[in-house]
């Protein structure tokens, strides 16, 4: 099992993700890129990560889902054995609209995309972290302004 210290972005095929993954392998951190859907940026992220000469996993999963959040770290643990920093970047938005407007289908998918995956993974990472570790989770500016007849589901979600 791997020495360097080992770090999950979740959501961290493009964005503030990406730029994760390359910040914390430029300071010697082996790194579990997960994504979501979109294979070809992940794997453009590795590629990067994998030119700093460190170890890199590419891992789709949508960590809304308790299966795929498990199945996650069980492929993190037979890879690594060990995980050191969990960053829970992962989060949709969805088109501008007031509350009036939204369905309980949108704001569920935005609130259990933003929220409930963050509990998921970090109920996961804590059981591998008995020795230490860390755990942030990004938020969004808009968790202070509310966003009012835009993505208030959004806002809520980052706060």
């Amino acid at each position: 099992m791997t020495r360097s210290p080992v770090v999950l972005i979740t959501g961290s095929s493009r964005g503030i993700g990406a730029a994760t993954a390359l910040y914390f392998a430029k300071h010697g951190y082996n790194v579990c890129i997960n994504y979501k859907a979109d294979l070809a940026n992940a794997m453009s992220v590795a590629e990067k990560v994998k030119r700093l000469g460190l170890e890199v996993e590419v891992i789709q999963g949508d960590v809304s889902l308790e299966a795929d959040v498990l199945a996650l770290f069980m492929h993190i643990d037979k890879v690594f054995g060990r995980l050191d920093v969990l960053i829970n970047n992962a989060g949709i938005l969805k088109l501008q609209m007031p509350l009036l407007d939204m369905s309980a289908e949108r704001i569920n998918k935005v609130l259990t995309t933003n929220i409930t995956s963050a509990f998921l993974c970090s109920r996961e990472a804590l059981k591998r972290m008995e020795n230490g570790g860390s755990i942030v989770n990004v938020s969004s500016a808009a968790a202070k302004t509310g966003s009012p007849n835009e993505y208030i589901d959004y806002a809520a979600s980052k706060g």
